[in-house]
């Protein structure tokens, strides 16, 4: 990496971590580096060094529109590689939702109504099946496991949880139900779920505490990340995944405007090591998703002068392969996304304008 990279990243760490009295200098700041980016010599896209192939939207994906579909928060796609997405039908997160100790504000005797888990055909974007009807309050994220098992978070219940195939009544529940907290019994509007192949849990606890715990698979408690001598503390972990082959577990830090990638101590090993991923024009990361050893990584909006888009990144060198966004419209509000069993194709919902996008990789 070159120097004016160094210093557009330490300019950027400043910018998300000093206070200051306009927005002015961040907007001036990313739109001199919209110009650098994809220009200068020392940050080039490098998907062909790297055996990477250009990622290209697949078009008229659904086909049709989906009736009473809320803001999407999360999608995943199932060992079937059909895409399975988590919507809030017609509740919507805002100011008033929670009140400044984290409660839910908007009644807790009112479940959304409507199905909020819904199966999509992978080729057509039709409805497959869908099930969810006055379960959940606010979702959030979604994780569907090697086996098919369907881990769901709920950012008013403050709860993550466990459903078989089929079932309308959740395997596991971790946290307690509509109560907030920082001890290792609650959660606090949790983000992300990813499941190891031999059952371990990481849970992004998430607007709140900003950790990650990792539960083996009964839900016993195992390990908190991070602690006081690792890294750097994180805020707002939004999305996690797992890169068993590299012994990674990838975290999109939003807030701070990263990734970061830790040791998940799935082998028994005492060495704990992790990792920065920042770059200049990275933004604030809302979700992390992997395939061959590759993360692809979408922000969200952090400055008019910053582009909303996709990148391609190789996780141990954090070299950003490619950058990519669809070529029908911009990405506005992306949220989550998510990879399909085989490789072949990436998922991306958004939750304003409500809508879903189908790539090939």
């Amino acid at each position: 990496m070159g120097v004016h990279s160094t210093w557009l990243i330490y300019l950027s760490y400043l910018l998300c971590t000093v206070p200051t009295e306009s927005s002015r200098v961040r907007d001036s700041f990313y739109s001199s580096l919209k110009y650098l980016l994809g220009r200068g010599p020392d940050l080039p896209d490098t998907q062909e060094s790297f055996g990477v192939s250009s990622i290209t939207e697949v078009g008229n994906w659904p086909i049709r529109s989906i009736q009473h579909l809320g803001q999407i928060s999360g999608i995943s796609v199932n060992p079937a590689g059909q895409p399975v997405i988590f919507h809030r039908g017609p509740k919507i997160w805002d100011s008033g939702s929670f009140n400044e100790s984290n409660y839910f504000q908007e009644g807790t005797e009112e479940p959304i109504r409507v199905d909020t888990v819904i199966t999509l055909d992978a080729e057509t974007g039709n409805i497959l099946s869908s099930w969810g009807g006055g379960i959940f309050f606010l979702p959030h994220g979604i994780h569907v496991d090697f086996e098919g098992n369907i881990w769901l978070t709920d950012v008013a219940l403050h709860q993550v949880f466990k459903f078989s195939l089929g079932a309308r009544r959740p395997l596991l529940t971790i946290g307690k139900r509509f109560k907030p907290g920082s001890d290792f019994g609650h959660l606090c509007k949790p983000t992300s779920v990813a499941v190891a192949s031999d059952g371990h849990i990481f849970i992004a606890d998430g607007y709140c505490n900003s950790r990650i715990l990792k539960f083996n698979h009964f839900g016993d408690l195992e390990r908190v990340f991070p602690q006081n001598e690792e890294f750097v503390s994180l805020k707002v972990p939004h999305s996690i995944t797992l890169l068993e082959k590299q012994n990674l577990l990838c975290i999109a830090d939003r807030e701070n405007m990263r990734i970061v990638c830790v040791n998940p101590e799935m082998d028994h090993s005492v060495v704990r090591t992790q990792h920065s991923i920042q770059q200049a024009d990275l933004g604030r990361v809302f979700a992390v998703a992997n395939s061959d050893d590759m993360i692809y990584a979408i922000n969200g909006p952090t400055s008019p002068n910053l582009p909303v888009q996709g990148f391609t990144i190789e996780p141990l060198s954090g070299r950003i392969i490619h950058r990519w966004e669809p070529t029908s419209d911009a990405f506005h509000q992306p949220h989550d996304a998510a990879v399909s069993p085989d490789g072949l194709y990436l998922y991306v919902c958004e939750l304003q304008p409500i809508r879903l996008w189908k790539f090939k990789l």
